[in-house]
């Protein structure tokens, strides 16, 4: 799995070889005039917050090919950016995450055969807190609106109920990137679309130039839905050993002829092949009495045999399997050094341990099968419904409602609902609102679309809803706002690519089935 050497490369050759599996490109004019002139100037950009795991790769084998392609590379380690969103890197560990992020991403691109050399390694805070930088944050400042600000970090920022103005910086500083890094061309997940976008429409503000994007596609975690960080059974570290790659593996989501939610057959597409050497091949052994091992010359060989059902899902997982842990195998190694070892104790030491009482879990929230028996428009202001909503205590709950722009009021007369019950109350416009009504909510460009979640029709109003998995343990009486309970567990509230409502891909169950909403796939739910 080495990166060859790209020299001698023709225009088109080049800009195949660095557009190849991406979803999208923003200035393809631009990139073939460049590439005509010279070889693009690119860089790629990580916040230095969890630890990398097996899905760095995927940006990694594209760093690959765009090193082929002749261009020269820059790899920021975005350390100001990680401290920005939400506080996820700490002050403190701030400069030890920095640096494992370096050892880190240097052993992946050493593990895939890409020459260090060729690369420009540098840290934002390295040119992030000079005087020119800081007064460009500031005239970005005076010309993004809030709107367009909150916007771009929607998919990339951690969203809370009340977020920092850190997180509102964050795009702008991004886009400011660009122009200090001195390239043609950004490159980043497509999750980053709305970021670049900004940039496009901002940069030229203060005077400077239009860059290029490249967009990696999203490649699913081995759950299905996105690979996080936070979500131990969603990713591989790189550190894992070959038994834990074993077991994560075993329980990675690999549904029978299903190729589009498919985190093991991505992971095939976007690494393992792109790595290739011309004429080398997927190799899959298997035991004689199985039919033997089985070899596959391009990933659409691949594919097609799995979504036939030729290939079993235990045989790609073995088949990746020996793949990843090629890949590992060195990072292991070089991660086994005293004092690689002591920096990653150190840049992310073990979590305090909690009481029962303090740990942040779905069972202290009480969510409830509502239903809405009386429904009003809010009589001083125009967007709110204020509706009387059987939650199965003696008498219905208050709960006013930001709905009216999404679902006409008839509607809404006699549905059922799921409401978060033990929120402290608070006054809308006037009104105490003793609850919130839990709906999907999902911005597509301008048009932004709510859904209300719907529990199984055979739900009685009152009904408990739980997270799949936390069954166990009784709700708060009341949500302690000054502990943000409900804003931590709210930014993994999400619904799936089926509309299933799930909290870190685990279901929201009542005894009658799942809750699901109509239409809004992997939205969140607020």
């Amino acid at each position: 799995m080495d990166a060859v050497n790209g020299e001698n490369m023709g225009v088109e050759d080049k800009q195949q070889l660095i557009t190849r599996n991406l979803q999208e490109v923003l200035g393809e004019d631009r990139l073939a005039a460049v590439l005509k002139e010279r070889d693009l100037k690119i860089y790629w950009g990580t916040a230095t917050t969890g630890k990398p795991h097996i899905a760095y790769f995927v940006p990694m084998s594209k760093i690959a090919d765009f090193l082929k392609a002749g261009c020269e590379v820059t790899i920021l380690f975005a350390d100001l950016h990680a401290y920005l969103d939400n506080m996820k890197a700490p002050w403190e560990l701030l400069s030890l995450r920095t640096q494992y992020y370096e050892h880190s991403i240097k052993a992946m691109l050493e593990s895939i055969g890409v020459p260090l050399d060729k690369l420009k390694f540098v840290r934002g805070t390295e040119y992030q807190l000079s005087k020119e930088y800081t007064l460009d944050v500031y005239r970005l400042s005076s010309v993004i609106t809030e709107h367009d600000a909150k916007k771009a970090g929607a998919e990339v920022v951690k969203q809370v109920e009340h977020p920092l103005l850190s997180g509102l910086l964050y795009p702008g500083l991004q886009a400011l990137d660009e122009e200090y890094l001195k390239v043609d061309a950004q490159f980043g997940g497509v999750d980053q679309r709305k970021i670049f976008t900004l940039a496009e429409k901002y940069l030229p503000n203060l005077g400077y130039t239009k860059r290029i994007h490249l967009m990696n596609p999203m490649v699913p975690g081995l759950a299905g839905g996105k690979m996080s960080s936070s979500e131990e059974d969603s990713k591989i570290d790189l550190l894992d050993a070959p038994a834990a790659v074993k077991k994560k593996l075993k329980k990675a989501f690999c549904e029978p002829g299903n190729v589009e939610d498919n985190g093991v057959l991505a992971f095939a597409k976007h690494v393992v092949f792109s790595l290739f050497k011309p004429g080398e091949k997927f190799l899959i052994k298997r035991d004689a009495a199985h039919g033997g091992d089985l070899s596959f010359d391009t990933y659409q060989e691949l594919e097609d045999s799995f979504a036939k059902q030729d290939l079993h899902p235990g045989d790609l997982k073995s088949g990746v399997e020996d793949y990843i842990n090629k890949l590992l195998e060195p990072i292991r190694k070089k991660f086994e050094a005293a004092d690689l070892k002591k920096l990653t104790e150190k840049a992310y030491p073990p979590p305090k341990k909690q009481t029962a009482a303090d740990e942040i879990l779905p069972h202290r929230l009480d969510i409830r099968v509502g239903k809405i028996v009386e429904v009003s428009k809010h009589p001083d202001a125009d967007a709110l419904y204020v509706e009387k909503i059987d939650v199965g205590d003696k008498e219905p709950r208050t709960i006013v409602s930001g709905l009216v722009q999404y679902v006409p009021i008839e509607e809404m007369q006699g549905r059922s609902v799921l409401v978060l019950c033990n929120l402290k109350p608070a006054k809308m416009r006037g009104i105490e609102s003793c609850g919130m009504v839990l709906c999907a909510s999902l911005e597509e460009g301008d048009v932004k679309k709510v859904e209300p979640l719907n529990p199984p029709s055979e739900c009685a109003a009152g009904e408990r809803v739980f997270v799949e998995g936390y069954e166990t343990g009784s709700p708060d009486d009341v949500l302690n706002p000054k502990k943000k309970i409900w804003d931590k567990l709210q930014v993994d509230l999400k619904t799936s690519s089926t509309c299933e409502a799930q909290w870190q891909s685990n279901p929201l169950v009542t005894k009658f089935g799942n809750v699901t909403c109509k239409s809004l796939k992997n939205a969140p739910i607020k």
